[in-house]
């Protein structure tokens, strides 16, 4: 189920709301009952999955008793724990491309070609560690209530896109968290925004990205310059505004409830760095890796071979977490080389002079990994890229004619990767307006609860939502 479907929308989260705060005298029944709508959201795509999750919360709710139990033998339970979890991620995720790779001429690999990979494990598997590692340094108290810690590691709005939250995060959340109708607004007001831009921002790059990417990846196709430079323009917004939408409504959600998640973006693209293009990305992934994976290893705090060893296994990591193809491993070691060469010749990470010339560095750097982020295998990446420098030429009338059908999308897109967004609301939320503050704040609310009745209608008419996480 996903959040930009009618039957999420119309069916799903109105019993959720209604249901939620029909028991708002007892906060126990109110997280069991968030706890078994999750596991219904979760296993409304493959129901067999449910008891995938549930075997993850058993696991990992018995490991988490035992790390916290102080025995000599916690740190190897630790490490048991955290093997328990990488084996399902790497069973479902890996397993089939390992295979490929080390049995491509025999028959071992038709038994695991059937594997269908579940829904957010990545994400859920990443919270399940961090929830073991921070209760083995004593920096949360384990949860003894199964189905609180199931809630946790279930909680529907950041299930299948993150963001990815930590246990110390909501612990107190968990019995305390306040709901109140102002959280119940903004997080709707989140929500439909990040619907909004969901439907009509990544759905529209979605559908130029699909078409010239599937044209670049048929030989007697041939495709410009210009128009495989606007394919992949058009993914960078697409995969933006989709998983940032996906994240706002996340965060909207969880508001809507009475949680506050942790933000994912904050505005990537205006970057001048690598280094500060990843402090603006799914932060929490990045933030993940630093604090159970860089930092561990020494950080930056050790000799500078050391620290490029450290970042080398650290986005070789972050490549693999996102697919299982030798095109995402690329994607990781090209920021490797970028973060790596900027601590050598020690780059400023914000801008300051000169920012003209690192942010169009950044923007190249990241049309680049794009694109081994968006082709299929590596096959795919050689002739997109064979296009991309020229191979077909520069100019096709079919690069106008992408450009001038979705020219409104392509401002909105521009103009919403920009602060200035940001900034608006941040003003309408916290100017004084006298006598106007009323009139301005029902405006707002008008125009939200209009994109959101748009986004409906949109969804009704059947137009183009793919969900491109699948692959994650």
């Amino acid at each position: 189920m996903l959040f930009s479907s009618l039957i999420f929308i119309l069916y799903f989260l109105p019993i959720a709301v209604i249901g939620y705060y029909a028991l708002s005298f007892s906060r126990r029944l109110q997280n069991y009952f968030l706890f078994l709508i999750s596991l219904f959201f979760y296993a409304w795509g493959e129901p067999s999955y449910a008891l995938l999750m549930l075997a993850s919360i058993t696991g990992n709710y018995i490991f988490g008793l035992l790390v916290a139990h102080r025995s000599q033998h916690r740190r190897k339970i630790l490490g048991v724990g955290i093997l328990f979890n990488l084996a399902i991620l790497f069973y479902y995720k890996y397993a089939v491309f390992l295979l490929a790779n080390l049995f491509p001429e025999t028959g071992v690999l038709d038994s695991f070609r059937n594997i269908i990979l579940p829904l957010g494990i990545s994400f859920y598997t990443f919270q399940s560690i961090s929830y073991l590692i921070d209760v083995f340094r004593e920096r949360v108290r384990v949860q003894k209530n199964p189905l609180y810690l199931g809630m946790y590691i279930a909680f529907f709005p950041q299930l299948i896109a993150g963001p990815i939250v930590r246990y110390n995060e909501i612990e107190d959340q968990i019995v305390n968290r306040c709901s109140t109708w102002e959280k119940f607004s903004v997080g709707f007001c989140l929500f439909a925004t990040g619907l909004a831009k969901k439907i009509f921002i990544a759905n529209s790059m979605g559908a130029v990205t699909d078409h010239i990417f599937l044209m670049a990846a048929v030989d007697h196709v041939h495709v410009s310059t210009s128009l495989a430079l606007l394919g992949v323009m058009s993914y960078s917004f697409q995969i933006y505004f989709d998983f940032s939408a996906y994240s706002d409504m996340a965060i909207g959600l969880g508001l809507m409830f009475g949680f506050k998640l942790p933000m994912n973006f904050n505005y990537p693209y205006i970057s001048t760095s690598i280094t500060e293009f990843w402090r603006r990305w799914h932060i929490t992934l990045g933030a993940w890796f630093r604090d159970y994976v860089y930092f561990p290893m020494g950080g930056s705090r050790v000799p500078y071979d050391r620290v490029v060893f450290n970042l080398l296994i650290v986005w070789l990591l972050t490549g693999i977490w996102h697919g299982a193809e030798w095109t995402f491993v690329l994607w990781g070691l090209l920021h490797f080389i970028c973060i790596a060469g900027e601590k050598l010749f020690k780059l400023p990470t914000t801008g300051s002079v000169h920012s003209f010339s690192r942010h169009l560095y950044v923007i190249t750097v990241l049309l680049i990994g794009w694109t081994l982020f968006r082709v299929e295998n590596l096959t795919e990446a050689g002739k997109y890229f064979s296009c991309l420098f020229g191979k077909y030429g520069f100019w096709s009338d079919q690069t106008w004619m992408f450009l001038k059908e979705n020219a409104v999308y392509y401002v909105l897109a521009v103009i919403f990767c920009q602060p200035i967004t940001g900034r608006f609301k941040y003003m309408l939320a916290n100017a004084h307006f006298g006598g106007f503050g009323k009139v301005i704040m029902s405006l707002y609310a008008v125009a939200v609860t209009a994109m959101f009745a748009l986004s409906v209608v949109w969804l009704v008419k059947g137009a183009y939502n793919p969900f491109i996480y699948f692959r994650f």
